[in-house]
């Protein structure tokens, strides 16, 4: 909505952002927008990231706390253009629920290297990226146990992802921190999370 032209009515992908200003290149009107920071809490498949999502709404009102397989759900997934297709939605749904004054936090585990390289990624002071990460040994029993997931794949995968988050800084070009939820209940994890959310304001 904020990026549909007041004057002429584009609503194509196509407007120039700089700062808090949006041009259209159609007409040249330029209005302003609500200009505020992107956040993604990622992690492997088992490692916890909805379970702390829903933890991290009861917790606070100041932020919006949305799961991106929404999309997922509801879009193509089988090429690298229809993944982009999902990141472009997850921005372009949080660049207009910030003009309500809020933060957007999406639980998020693919995708992360695409979050610079869209359209819409112009529309956010600053996108930042957290990962869930824990010992091998506890995934692998949050997965088995406490989620009954058998598919050895499926299981490997998350294990070499999790790795991944804990031995490397970046994905791509985006960088990310991580949070350890070893030894922690939910509630630690989500307040942890909140916390840094505070720290990135």
């Amino acid at each position: 909505m904020i990026a549909i032209c007041p004057k002429c009515g584009s609503h194509n992908w196509n407007k120039k952002v700089e700062g808090d200003v949006i041009t259209c290149p159609n007409c040249g009107e330029k209005w302003r927008f609500i200009k505020k920071p992107l956040y993604i809490l990622t992690g492997c498949s088992g490692v916890g990231k909805t379970t702390t999502g829903m933890a991290l709404q009861k917790l606070t009102t100041d932020f919006v706390v949305l799961d991106a397989d929404m999309f997922f759900n509801i879009m193509p997934h089988e090429t690298d253009e229809d993944y982009f297709a999902q990141v472009e939605q997850v921005q372009s749904l949080s660049k207009n629920i910030m003009q309500s004054g809020k933060c957007v936090v999406w639980t998020m585990a693919g995708n992360i290297d695409k979050l610079v390289r869209t359209y819409h990624a112009a529309f956010f002071s600053e996108i930042h990226v957290l990962a869930l990460v824990c010992s091998e040994e506890s995934l692998r029993e949050r997965m088995t146990v406490g989620r009954g997931i058998t598919h050895e794949g499926w299981i490997n995968g998350s294990v070499d992802y999790n790795h991944y988050f804990r031995t490397h800084e970046k994905i791509g070009d985006v960088a990310f921190e991580t949070l350890d939820t070893d030894g922690k209940c939910v509630s630690q994890v989500a307040e942890e999370v909140l916390q840094w959310l505070k720290s990135k304001g």
